[in-house]
């Protein structure tokens, strides 16, 4: 069968640690759809581990980097119809628009769409005029200038350089110190390289979207709630779909809002959205008008392969055409928009980290992604998929012994009741001399342990003595080697599993509950499809 031209497809480029290879799974469905629809599909790519860089995958390979000369050669090479930036991550998306200005027809959403969701000033005017909210922000191109946008914001500030991937660089401070340390030990603020500062939305729940649009229906393949509080890289956090604490209220209007947004930058192909919900408030905290790294979990989870639709729109397929059964019913939406009236399933999302191979390196969560692999868990009960998720990752949940709980002030209040399940789930509480008061205060009963500084035995000498069996331990937002460092560490190298966020640790004793209460079952992928509805 005749070809009906050339197709480039670019890749993220080289794998590394706060990196996930999630965009190659998009990239090669990206390929098998293009074959499908009778295109040729070149792939650019240089990461030998990818399956995108397979011989077999693409009719044709360029082992190359992404980098704008090489890629430019090879389209003046090849004569495409087009190239897919989409696919890639931010790496392929940054050649958007100098390819653009050079001639090459970029495919699916447009580099003046995409340019406008990577503006700052630009995406916060779009903000407005759709009547949207977003976290107060500014950007600041000196030093001085960030000491005087940080006085009008307030504490706590997310702060970045601009232009970054994974996060890497970002940082929550919670002072005037912690601020001035950032910027004069991690980075160089200038005219040409500003600092972006975000009021930091504390106690948030944080959602991750993924949705397709063709230009005219918008379909939301799923809304993933946080498991871990805003502020966590979103690929380093726990994901559930469906959301398991919002009301249909608030999900209906963030499916509104990916709706108007995703209209309003004409996105072709995928899109992803970041919410921070607070007092039931939605917040934008950011738009990637591209594929994300939560594609292959979404699909898996929804059934549906979010990649491989969007590769079909962007080369002129429309989604009515696609997937028909889904806009069967005439309602306001499409009967779509595949979450919890659609499955009575939970998929649980939990992310494997390095820890063990770097001794050094503080176990903690924060804007700056470190994951590097991913599981899933999947039950009709919540607790038990996060159970499964983390049996997954390798942390087995214990149904009984004994719990370390030592909290910073801010998060006392909300482990009074966590630790009383804990007792009712026949565990044994122990605690540093500040949250033992506290326990002690609502009459929760808790064993003081010493800290590490004070004599021994003190608390890291129980976890090396295998007495402690799972640990609550939230951080307090300073950064130095601190007690709380050294239980992280010697948790990690006993295999003790720890959470560092409230949320998280009720996750965890919702999971044991489950254990505990419920019988454990596996099921077939058959079985799943016949749960959805």
């Amino acid at each position: 069968m005749e070809k009906k031209g050339k197709v480039i497809i670019l890749g993220s480029g080289p794998n590394r640690i706060g990196q996930g290879i999630e965009f190659d799974y998009a990239c090669v469905h990206c390929v098998w759809a293009l074959k499908e629809e009778g295109y040729e599909a070149i792939m650019i790519n240089c990461n030998p581990e990818t399956v995108s860089t397979d011989y077999d995958t693409s009719d044709k390979l360029f082992f190359e980097p992404i980098v704008y000369e090489d890629v430019l050669n090879i389209i003046q090479s090849e004569k495409p119809l087009g190239v897919i930036v989409q696919f890639g991550g931010q790496t392929p998306l940054k050649l958007a628009v100098p390819l653009q200005n050079a001639g090459v027809n970029i495919l699916g959403t447009s580099p003046e769409s995409i340019d406008i969701a990577e503006d700052r000033k630009k995406f916060r005017e779009l903000v407005i005029k759709l009547g949207l909210k977003q976290p107060e922000s500014a950007i600041a191109h000196s030093k001085e200038e960030a000491i005087n946008i940080a006085g009008t914001l307030g504490f706590p500030l997310l702060v970045r350089p601009s232009y970054v991937l994974g996060g890497r660089a970002m940082r929550l401070v919670y002072d005037m110190s912690e601020l001035l340390e950032y910027i004069e030990e991690a980075v160089y603020v200038s005219e040409d390289k500003p600092l972006l500062i975000d009021r930091f939305l504390d106690n948030a729940i944080e959602l991750d979207v993924d949705a397709v649009s063709d230009g005219e229906d918008v379909l939301v393949g799923a809304i993933m709630e946080h498991i871990e509080e805003a502020g966590i890289h979103s690929g380093d956090s726990a994901t559930c779909i469906p959301p398991y604490t919002l009301d249909e209220e608030i999900l209906y209007e963030v499916k509104e809002q990916t709706r108007k947004l995703a209209k309003a930058l004409n996105v072709k192909g995928l899109i992803n959205i970041q919410y921070a919900i607070k007092n039931n408030e939605i917040y934008i905290i950011e738009v990637n008008p591209r594929a994300s790294r939560t594609v292959p979990f979404v699909s898996k989870a929804i059934g549906y392969p979010l990649a491989k639709l969007a590769s079909k729109i962007i080369v002129g397929k429309k989604l009515r055409e696609l997937v028909p059964n889904v806009f069967k019913i005439t309602d306001r939406h499409p009967a779509t928009d595949f979450h919890s009236k659609n499955f009575n399933v939970y998929s649980v999302k939990e992310v494997v980290f390095p820890w063990n191979r770097f001794p050094e390196v503080d176990p903690l969560l924060g804007p700056e992604m470190k994951s590097t692999g991913e599981v899933m868990g999947i039950d009709e009960d919540f607790g038990m998929a996060y159970w499964k998720a983390q049996a997954g990752t390798g942390s087995i949940l214990p149904d009984k012994g004994n719990v370390f709980i030592s909290v910073v002030d801010k998060d006392k209040p909300h482990i009074v009741d966590l630790a009383k399940e804990l007792i009712e789930l026949g565990f044994n509480i122990y605690a540093t001399e500040g949250t033992h008061k506290f326990l002690q205060k609502y009459g929760v009963n808790s064993k003081e342990v010493r800290k590490l500084s004070e004599q021994r035995p003190n608390i890291v000498d129980e976890i090396k003595n295998n007495n402690i069996h799972l640990i609550i331990n939230t951080p307090s937002g300073k950064r130095e080697r601190s007690d709380a460092y050294h239980i992280r560490r010697a948790a990690v190298e006993h295999k003790v599993p720890y959470f560092t966020t409230v949320r998280g640790a009720k996750a965890s004793i919702e999971a044991i509950k489950s254990y505990k209460n419920k019988k454990y079952k596996v099921y077939s992928l058959q079985e799943l499809e016949n749960i959805k509805i």
